[in-house]
């Protein structure tokens, strides 16, 4: 269930869900999803649905993943990529191989140390992980970024995740009005945030704090 003929499969689907950028399906093609998955598992890794991968959290639905890196391309390359959200290292595994630089963050401990020997095994040198509170960013204030993803849902954009975004720059997340939860792109123009809605989606909620 982890061979190129179910892979391909997985990838005709996406392209009939209207991803079309050849460099994200490549890389989904390519991205051996059953590694980021619990061996009783693989044999679902590629199908198109979200899996459990312990403390409550999933690897997202291969469509979500390619969805929003292709809406992280979509106004061109950026130099830099900030992931809330770590998790199992899939979705940060994608963006590894098509972005020049990746940082990631993870409240969980165990799941960053887990993503964190992954990566290094698929030699993806190009991502800096930190075990921290997400809405904090990136621990580095300093720090200002092309591009931010958030793979949990909040109901209100932390702050300081939109003061790290360059000028121009976008934010990709999933946000929860209550009642249901949808895609939402943020692009700040200096001091001001524009919004701009996509389709539904399911997504663990962003928490505070770290463990």
């Amino acid at each position: 269930m982890t061979s190129q003929r179910t892979r391909d499969r997985l990838i005709e689907r996406l392209q009939q869900q209207g991803i079309n950028n050849q460099r994200v399906l490549e890389v989904m093609r390519n991205t051996p999803r059953h590694l980021f998955v619990d061996e009783a598992l693989s044999h679902r890794a590629y199908e198109d649905t979200a899996l459990p991968i312990g403390f409550g959290q999933t690897i997202s639905q291969p469509y979500i993943v390619a969805r929003m890196t292709q809406m992280i391309l979509a106004s061109g390359m950026p130099s830099s990529v900030l992931e809330i959200g770590t998790g199992c290292g899939y979705q940060t595994a994608v963006l590894a191989q098509i972005v020049p630089q990746v940082y990631s963050v993870e409240r969980i401990g165990a799941l960053h140390q887990q993503a964190k020997k992954r990566l290094a095994e698929l030699q993806l040198y190009n991502i800096e992980l930190r075990h921290t509170d997400g809405n904090g960013g990136w621990p580095n204030l300093n720090y200002r970024f092309d591009r931010i993803m958030m793979t949990a849902a909040c109901a209100d954009i932390p702050r300081k995740l939109a003061d790290q975004l360059n000028h121009n720059g976008e934010m990709i997340l999933p946000y929860d009005d209550g009642d249901s939860q949808v895609l939402l792109k943020i692009t700040r123009r200096h001091d001001e945030f524009e919004t701009e809605a996509f389709e539904s989606v399911s997504f663990v909620p962003l928490l505070p704090g770290i463990s």
